[in-house]
């Protein structure tokens, strides 16, 4: 699928400098520019495609897509094409699953597209950026209820290590729809370094449920070259990019696991000897990083919109790390998954306190969702909040000690992870049905304790429960 266009060019080079890992050097050559597309001749006459990564006055720095077993340095030969790594695309894609260059998995033809396009993508005018305003149902209620997915919206899930986030992953591909509209919705599903038994529930998720007619998928697995992953997600974005912005339609873009992505990064900027920044990460990982998530959004040209969902691990459960903390600072808030919550047995793991989507004020209430949905999530994290105080108080002088209104701030408490939070892995809780349920654990609580909704909702939804 990632194929560039085969314009003769006459740069073709023989022999290598040097092999590198992944990493081939070139001397000799002009007119070269950086992310130029390569093809790589072997000595048996079989061919990888790669890119120049670094270009100098007399050389070429190239990474190859693909192991590097067997080549030699004077029986290969290297032809750069002329032109960036390109994509054909076409909305054939959607039902389709490639690997991570792109490439079919399903046994199904190479794609025909309708046009190419560069895997960098083309950079948006800001003043071209439209403010989003509109929901993505995602039928998880710890979501939509209180940390809502709006379209154009960059929200990344933090997870730890041995959380279910493939499987919170693989039901939001299953349920995420428009609450208003049912046409023109699609997704883009990009795993970077996934086991095969993750890449298998992946696709059987989606091919059992019927879902997967409507989406892309790209799978880079744990024993194909680190080197595809920098890849995969722009295959993925470029793909996005078209569907919406060409064709209209809203796409729903799932990276998983950016990590991978990232130690990808730090594989191949250590195989060129770049000077480490932070563990040991390049120092142009935030830009890195902020070209792929910057390529979200809505634009006044195009009815259609690109959201995306990036999923990263983070290392030693340290949201400071650099990975989870600088996609902090490019993105619209986060969603946080919660070890303790995962050994309780509460599925999905939301902790609802560190998480946030700053794009969700603006986003529901009147004629968006339902009128008192800023309100009562308002109410829940505040009285959530409560409970973790007294919870730490409880851990102290046992609950025996506690007054009664502190007992049943615990009796919320309990009810909320119990009845809101958890849910199964195929139940789809459409927006309303997520508001009622919050206005029934919130009757957990007394009257008084209400202070964040107002008397005409507390009538209309609690009184009346």
């Amino acid at each position: 699928m990632a194929a560039p266009n085969h314009r003769p060019s006459g740069r073709e080079y023989l022999t290598l400098k040097s092999i590198a890992g992944p990493l081939l050097v070139v001397e000799g050559v002009q007119g070269v520019g950086y992310g130029e597309s390569v093809e790589v001749t072997f000595g048996d006459g079989s061919r990888k495609m790669g890119r120049v990564l670094a270009v100098g006055r007399q050389e070429a720095v190239i990474e190859l897509f693909g192991e590097t077993m067997g080549l030699s340095l004077n029986k290969t030969q290297v032809r750069f094409v002329g032109s960036p790594l390109m994509v054909p695309v076409s909305e054939d894609l959607l039902g389709r699953i490639f690997d991570g260059l792109g490439q079919p998995r399903d046994g199904g033809p190479p794609p025909v597209g309708e046009t190419t396009r560069n895997i960098n993508g083309q950079p948006i005018n800001p003043t071209a950026r439209t403010y989003p305003q509109e929901v993505i149902q995602t039928g998880i209620s710890a979501i939509d209820g209180m940390n809502t997915l709006v379209r154009g919206q960059k929200l990344p899930i933090f997870a730890m290590s041995g959380l279910p986030h493939h499987e919170l992953a693989a039901q939001i591909v299953r349920q995420a729809r428009l609450p208003r509209e049912e046409e023109g919705f699609a997704i883009v599903f990009a795993a970077m370094g996934v086991q095969h038994d993750i890449a298998g529930l992946f696709r059987q998720s989606f091919e059992a449920s019927g879902v997967l007619n409507n989406v892309v998928m790209f799978l880079n697995l744990a024993d194909d070259p680190a080197i595809e992953r920098l890849i995969t997600p722009r295959l993925a974005l470029t793909v996005a990019e078209y569907l919406a912005f060409e064709k209209g339609r809203h796409i729903l873009v799932v990276l998983t696991d950016m990590t991978n992505y990232c130690e990808a990064l730090r594989e191949v900027a250590s195989s060129k000897g770049e000077v480490p920044s932070r563990k040991g990460y390049p120092g142009y990982l935030y830009s890195d990083l902020a070209a792929l998530y910057e390529r979200a959004g809505k634009i006044v040209t195009s009815g259609g919109s690109i959201t995306q969902l990036p999923i990263l691990t983070m290392p030693n459960d340290d949201i400071t790390h650099p990975i989870p903390d600088l996609t902090g600072y490019i993105t619209e808030g986060q969603i946080v998954l919660d070890r303790a919550l995962h050994q309780r047995g509460i599925y999905p793991p939301i902790n609802v306190l560190p998480s946030l989507s700053r794009l969700m004020s603006d986003s529901i209430g009147a004629n968006r969702t339902r009128d008192d949905h800023a309100h009562v999530a308002s109410q829940l994290y505040a009285a959530y909040a409560r409970v973790q105080r007294i919870q730490a108080l409880t851990n102290i002088i046992g609950e025996d000690s506690l007054s009664p209104p502190d007992r049943q701030i615990l009796k919320f408490g309990r009810a909320f992870e119990e009845q809101f939070i958890r849910q199964g892995q195929d139940e789809n809780r459409d927006l309303i049905l997520t508001l009622d349920l919050a206005w029934k654990v919130l009757r957990e609580l007394s009257r008084s304790e209400l202070t964040r909704v107002t008397a005409e909702e507390i009538s209309t939804f609690w009184e009346v429960g």
